[in-house]
């Protein structure tokens, strides 16, 4: 059963894991980060900006909060240093909101409908949540390759190395 502990930690894995992929991708020139690479969102820039989008959607759902958004496949920002801004928002918005999540909301259905078909749902907020993280941890897994590529190694993706993780 996933818990507010198990999604805090994601939480902060999120955080630490955005971190450091976008410190190595600020050290890339801006056509360096937009260049197709043959990935679903084509370059690292378009996958971090869907990695944002995916977030937007489902906290907003989760919340309540309206965010900016687009179509799945638009850019939500052109520029790097307002995506990379973006991001730490929301990392720490995902953070407030994991640290307040209760057993009760977890297992409580959420009912939404669907940008992609149309279709009404409604699951647990534990499945849903869940969903969030993997998510995340799909499209860097995708970035990461993509660094991997241009020689650039992030260093441990692995949550027991995350810092501080003893204390969560």
């Amino acid at each position: 059963m996933t818990t507010p502990r198990t999604c805090q930690t994601f939480a902060r894995y999120n955080s630490w894991m955005n971190g450091k992929i976008y410190a190595a991708c600020a050290e890339l020139d801006d056509a360096a980060r937009k260049a197709d690479r043959g990935a679903f969102f084509k370059s690292l820039h378009g996958t971090l900006d869907h990695i944002l989008l995916g977030d937007r959607i489902w906290m907003s759902r989760f919340t309540g909060n309206d965010y900016p958004r687009a179509t799945i496949g638009t850019l939500l920002y052109e520029d790097f240093e307002e995506l990379a801004s973006a991001r730490r928002a929301m990392d720490a918005e995902i953070e407030a909101f994991a640290d307040g999540l209760t057993p009760d909301w977890l297992t409580r259905p959420l009912s939404w409908t669907s940008g992609l078909d149309g279709q009404t749902r409604s699951q647990p907020g534990w499945l849903l949540v869940s969903h969030l993280f993997n998510h995340q941890t799909h499209h860097r897994g995708q970035a990461t390759t993509l660094l991997s590529q241009l020689g650039i190694d992030i260093g441990s993706t692995d949550l027991p190395w995350m810092p501080q993780v003893e204390e969560i």
